[in-house]
């Protein structure tokens, strides 16, 4: 399937398809113990990076799935700046990881479930859209949003249990 960033109309089905490869992602890190983010970097219908949430794992704040994806993303094209790429997670972004899509220059972000205690996408802030910043991405939210966040919430429902 190719994903063309720059074609205008409906995004619909290689939206699903990349939030797919994203919720694989998450119920990886869930199988392992981590809070179960996912995420898929695209630029022209590749995908450049698949990363899952890993702060327990290595013992890292910022190994959250965006940032890992930037980092994997930024590797392979050999550079910080991810300008025609597409970030698709499972989570809407937090402020850090939000920032991060900002000073990366990615174009457009498209998130499953939203985040009401610290989304920074639309729900509880707007870095990715404010107009004081020298960038601003494109946004989707709430791709196939109830398997988001039913995975999240039977995460967190067998950590109280």
């Amino acid at each position: 399937m190719v994903y063309n960033n720059n074609m205008s109309g409906n995004h619909e089905k290689s939206d699903y398809f990349y939030m797919e490869m994203a919720l694989e992602q998450a119920r990886e890190a869930c199988t392992c113990g981590e809070v179960p983010v996912g995420a898929v970097l695209v630029r022209e219908g590749q995908v450049i990076a698949a990363c899952r949430n890993r702060c327990e794992e290595l013992k890292d704040a910022t190994a959250h799935a965006e940032i890992l994806a930037l980092r994997e993303g930024s590797r392979h094209l050999g550079g910080w700046r991810l300008p025609g790429t597409t970030l698709y997670v499972t989570l809407e972004p937090c402020p850090m990881c939000a920032g991060a899509l900002v000073q990366a220059r990615v174009e457009r972000l498209v998130y499953g479930a939203a985040d009401p205690k610290g989304g920074a996408c639309g729900t509880l802030y707007n870095i990715v859209q404010d107009e004081r910043l020298n960038h601003r991405l494109d946004v989707t939210g709430g791709v196939l949003k109830e398997a988001c966040a039913a995975l999240l919430q039977d995460f967190f429902r067998s950590r109280r249990a």
